[in-house]
């Protein structure tokens, strides 16, 4: 079982999904649409992804602003949240993805990625740091877990 990370924007889903271990997080596709309201299709794809990968959780980037408050783009993000829950089953981890985008940007152009191609990626390299952000604190805290277990012993 996997797990699935999205950076959800206006017209763009940068999707990423985890190894079946969850240790590492690579990029799958970018879902575009037309129009930001119109996300049938969206969550259609987003929910053959689940199937095809066999993900049993779901992380979305929260944007939050830089003084950690949540605007008008993190309550929609909330409300896309809720429809994925809804259409897949599974539960969606809420998961802080400042400069996330801004990281993703310096990954492509110290790739030297065109400026003109970078578009096509930078959603989909967005969610793969979401995830891998997720991926990595989830192992920190197994780890801080077993020593506690291990002291206690």
């Amino acid at each position: 079982m996997r797990i699935l990370g999205l950076d959800y924007g206006s017209k763009t889903v940068g999707v990423a999904v985890s190894d079946p271990l969850k240790i590492t997080a690579q990029t799958v596709e970018t879902i575009v649409r037309k129009e930001e309201n119109k996300l049938r299709k969206t969550l259609a794809r987003i929910e053959e992804l689940v199937k095809e990968y066999e993900v049993e959780s779901i992380v979305l980037g929260l944007p939050k602003n830089m003084n950690n408050s949540l605007g008008d783009r993190a309550e929609k993000t909330m409300e896309f949240r809720s429809m994925v829950e809804r259409r897949t089953g599974l539960p969606v981890v809420l998961w802080d993805e400042r400069l996330t985008t801004v990281a993703a940007e310096r990954t492509l152009i110290e790739s030297s990625v065109r400026r003109e191609n970078r578009k096509e990626y930078i959603d989909q390299i967005a969610a793969s740091f979401i995830l891998q952000g997720y991926l990595d604190a989830r192992s920190m805290k197994r780890e801080k877990q077993s020593e506690t277990d291990e002291t206690r012993q």
